[in-house]
């Protein structure tokens, strides 16, 4: 066993550890936009409480409550694709169909905004297609395959 192929188990020297499939990038990418529009949504809520004397206090605290747990979550799925966790896979998926409900609910009703649900609609698409590709799928996958760490 040479002095290599000791470190190559999970560690920073296997083959391909700093080199991440672009559609993980991409994927991280499109993540880190959502939560960065989330963490904006938050702050216009904010300022929207501060500014503005709301019909119902308790009704805007829980929705910017909400709000700001959804952002954190996104942004801990965003920073942990890059880190090739497997769990984001399933956590990306069901916010992606939260974002989609939101988003058919967008394009209908007294107040709706096509514009908006095309907005959430067309990321979450994307980002599902880049969740269920082979090289995101591979990247993310807990046991790597041909790890013969065990041999």
């Amino acid at each position: 066993m040479n002095e290599r192929s000791e470190h190559l188990p999970g560690g920073e020297n296997a083959p391909g550890a700093s080199s991440r499939p672009r559609a993980l990038l991409l994927l991280a990418t499109l993540l880190a936009a959502e939560a960065a529009l989330l963490w904006a949504a938050a702050g216009w809520l904010v300022l929207e409480l501060i500014t503005a004397t709301p019909t119902s206090l308790a009704t805007a605290l829980a929705i910017l409550v909400l709000v700001l747990i959804a952002a954190a979550w996104v942004t801990a799925i965003a920073i942990n694709s890059l880190r090739r966790r497997s769990w984001i896979r399933g956590a990306a998926v069901t916010w992606q169909l939260v974002q989609i409900a939101v988003a058919v609910g967008s394009f209908q009703g007294l107040y709706a905004r096509p514009d908006l649900g095309w907005a959430l609609l067309l990321p979450s698409l994307v980002v599902l297609a880049l969740l269920f590709r082979p090289r995101v799928i591979a990247a993310t996958t807990s046991a790597p395959a041909g790890d013969d760490a065990t041999s």
